[in-house]
């Protein structure tokens, strides 16, 4: 086939597309170029906060579907809150407004006119909904009261923004819930925390830490709050997703109180609870490569791109062929897309590569004569001859086995990367060597500055099934301070 002027200008063109630089030498710059080249972002005017393009937003749309069902069938109802706080009502709880205070915006402003009261700019629900919750619950026939709400949050963040993983807004879901009896509430935190590692693992293939926080990374009001923790190539953590037993401090903040079956006024036990946009950004980072993207075929927005190979004279067969074999993936519920533009088959191929389609089916005149398509696997790069007929069947299996695959790979990155010890030189040595360090810990604020002081370092997450009474009874020590230990906690550097 002739080239075009178009082609020409394509082929010089396509030495910007890719990535120009290797993920494992300049992990930071690598993230940048990616998000923006494989079309997941855009830039904003107003600095950290980014624009969420289509193919980004699908990713998120399928985690809503996912865990909107989910939560709807433990009995969670969807509802909707300002996003504007009064001041007043802000300030109610004062270990939250201390948390939170450094990152609100603030309205104070409304045209021309000077309000009386300044608003805060939602970074969080509980305060705006906690006021409606004291008037709405009265009796022990009123709970549970399960509330979640899909919004934006903006959080003024002053460290260096980063697309998904630190952003000054950013989308997201928040439950929260209130119980009669503080059991009730405790089995929800870690309901949800499963469900959160679940999304991790079945849709994003993201290996996670599930753990308590410590006393001092714990949710600003909250009794105590639970994560999953995920583990990036450069060495460094990132919190995943949160679920935090309130217990009772905000609703005796907002006098939240019910009559039991006994006819006895009690304070209700509160959670909240909430995973975002940042969860993409934690899925690109942990699967891409020095190529561009590669998406899990659960969520990704196409599962597989059909490029067919035009000739002139067979152009026609050709595509007859990819239409027909399209409708025959789609009545597997799979997504699939052809690109039939005027651009390179070779161009094509880098491009879908870089956006991390997780299948490509080439399709040419001579695969039509020997009825066969070539199915090429993004993430091994492996190339199969399969029969035309077989391609579905395939294509299925391979859709499968990548979703395992990509799992199976970053829990060994993050299995590989935990390390035990209670010698404190030894355990700097293990941060230097950008390892997640396993170590006993005493929970003190003063304890853990100075660990981040010495070595950059903070907790990450205490693993769940510990037996404290046994680590006391065996008088095992902090790995900072030698006090008493309260338990085995995990450490790394974050963002």
């Amino acid at each position: 086939m002739p080239k075009d002027k178009d082609d020409e200008k394509l082929s010089k063109d396509s030495l910007d597309i890719g990535i120009t630089v290797k993920k494992a030498e300049d992990f930071s710059e690598w993230y940048q170029q990616v998000i923006i080249k494989s079309e997941m972002i855009d830039y904003g005017p107003v600095s950290g906060c980014m624009i969420i393009r289509p193919y980004a937003y699908e990713i998120w749309e399928k985690v809503v579907k996912f865990l909107d069902k989910e939560i709807k069938g433990m009995g969670v109802q969807n509802a909707y809150f300002p996003m504007l706080i009064p001041e007043h009502l802000f300030t109610k709880e004062k270990e939250h407004v201390e948390g939170f205070n450094p990152e609100v915006a603030w309205v104070t402003q409304a045209g021309d006119t000077k309000l009386d009261e300044r608003l805060a700019i939602r970074p969080t629900s509980e305060t705006i909904m906690y006021d409606s919750y004291k008037k709405w619950v009265r009796s022990w026939r009123d709970l549970p009261l399960r509330l979640n709400q899909w919004n934006n949050i903006v959080r003024w963040e002053f460290k260096h923004p980063v697309p998904f993983l630190r952003t000054r807004e950013f989308l997201w879901q928040e439950g929260h819930t209130a119980f009669a009896t503080k059991e009730e509430a405790k089995k929800e935190v870690y309901e949800i925390l499963e469900l959160y590692k679940r999304v991790y693992e079945e849709l994003y293939a993201v290996a996670v830490l599930k753990g308590i926080k410590s006393g001092n990374e714990k949710f600003a009001g909250a009794l105590y709050t639970t994560s999953v923790e995920a583990w990036f190539p450069n060495g460094k953590a990132i919190q995943g997703a949160t679920s935090h037993l309130l217990g009772q401090n905000f609703s005796k903040s907002f006098d939240i109180t019910f009559l039991d079956k006994d006819g006895n006024k009690s304070y209700v036990w509160q959670n909240s609870w909430g995973l975002s946009t940042r969860s993409i950004g934690i899925m690109l980072a942990i699967h891409g490569d020095d190529k561009g993207l590669i998406i899990p075929p659960k969520i990704a927005p196409i599962q597989i791109v059909i490029i067919p190979i035009l000739f002139d004279d067979t152009k026609d067969d050709v595509m007859k062929r990819c239409d027909e074999l399209k409708n025959e993936l789609e009545s597997h519920h799979l997504s699939v897309f052809i690109d039939d533009r005027n651009y390179k088959p070779g161009w094509k191929f880098n491009h879908w590569e870089l956006k991390g389609v997780p299948l490509r089916i080439e399709i040419g005149p001579r695969d039509l004569q020997n009825k066969q398509a070539i199915i090429a696997r993004r993430d091994t790069a492996e190339k199969l001859i399969v029969k035309i007929n077989e391609v579905p069947e395939t294509a299925k299996n391979l859709l499968d086995d990548m979703q395992r695959s990509l799992l199976s790979k970053s829990r060994k990155m993050l299995e590989d990367s935990i390390v035990e010890t209670d010698n404190y030189e030894e355990f700097k040595r293990f941060i230097d060597e950008k390892k997640i360090v396993m170590a006993p810990f005493c929970d003190n604020k003063e304890c853990e500055d100075q660990i981040k002081t010495d070595t950059g370092a903070k907790t990450l997450n205490m693993p769940l099934g510990q037996d404290e009474k046994q680590l006391s009874k065996n008088k095992i020590k902090c790995i900072s301070c030698t006090g008493p230990a309260k338990a085995l906690f995990y450490f790394g550097k974050s963002y």
